[in-house]
């Protein structure tokens, strides 16, 4: 376990259904000292006084806030985390999410009820409702994370890799390859299509190869504007990345996307990935679509 000197509040916010209980029990049984549905006012004061604690139990510490607190709590909810700055944690807020048919699944599989629906309120008009009065919480998200795409063993990996491991001050950039045709990434700072680029896929004996195999690969850098084009996306993030770190970001999501998320997408992920990699970065590399 990386021991941190700054105290860090993790505030998760999140849809229902999304997987934001998902995320407190990987944070619990990584080490944090988790609270749930803590009501929004009493989140300045509850962080004043475990910061007066000299105790490492609370020196990681994680609270969950979501639609079943007050509709006037939730409104006040910017003016809260001005005040949770003064209190001298690393603060950072993280929201999980999912695209609207993924809840709609979830909820009708599980045949449980959506917390702000009734005999009036239909599940779809709930989770609308549940988008707008989360609104203000979304605005000052420093990582968002779309579990469309993930399953529950993904996502605690996600939580290992990208929060828990993340060490104090430190950017975490995350680069993941997606395909197009299976919806665009929710939860991205920037997206670069590359399906601009030869497709492996319409050669028959690549086709099911993926963008981390030889023979993808030798087939890719056969063409120079692959080559022109990977050059120019490291030369980019080279310069910007570290604007963000001046800023003080505590994450950065970066998509790279084609067709199917199986070849050129991953091959640039990798080759990216592995760049920063050497430049001492924290850097998260995954393939969203590579195995569908």
């Amino acid at each position: 376990m990386i021991e941190q000197r700054t105290k860090r509040l993790i505030i998760l916010t999140g849809m229902s259904g999304a997987g934001k209980s998902v995320v407190l029990n990987a944070l619990e049984d990584l080490g944090f000292y988790c609270v749930d549905n803590l009501p929004v006012n009493l989140l300045t004061e509850f962080a004043r006084q475990i910061r007066n604690d000299g105790g490492k139990i609370y020196s990681r510490v994680a609270v969950g806030i979501d639609a079943r607190s007050p509709v006037e709590d939730l409104s006040h909810f910017p003016e809260v985390m001005e005040e949770l700055k003064k209190t001298g944690f690393e603060i950072e807020q993280v929201f999980v999410g999912a695209n609207d048919d993924v809840l709609i699944k979830r909820f009708s599989e599980t045949r449980r009820r959506h917390p702000l629906s009734d005999e009036y309120t239909s599940l779809a008009e709930a989770i609308q409702k549940e988008h707008h009065l989360l609104e203000p919480l979304l605005d000052f998200s420093s990582l968002r994370i779309d579990t469309s795409h993930t399953n529950i063993h993904q996502l605690r990996d996600l939580v290992r890799e990208r929060i828990a491991r993340r060490k104090a001050g430190t950017l975490s950039t995350h680069i993941m390859s997606f395909g197009f045709k299976y919806g665009t990434p929710i939860d991205a700072d920037f997206i670069f299509d590359v399906r601009c680029l030869p497709n492996p896929y319409w050669d028959t004996g690549l086709r099911d190869f993926t963008g981390r195999d030889k023979e993808v690969i030798e087939f890719l850098e056969s063409y120079p504007v692959v080559i022109e084009m990977r050059d120019e996306l490291i030369s980019f993030l080279d310069s910007w990345i570290p604007r963000y770190e001046v800023d003080d970001r505590s994450y950065l999501t970066i998509a790279i996307g084609c067709t199917g998320g199986h070849h050129r997408s991953v091959y640039m992920v990798e080759n990216l990935a592995a760049y920063f990699i050497s430049k001492d970065k924290d850097v998260l590399a995954t393939h969203r679509d590579m195995y569908i």
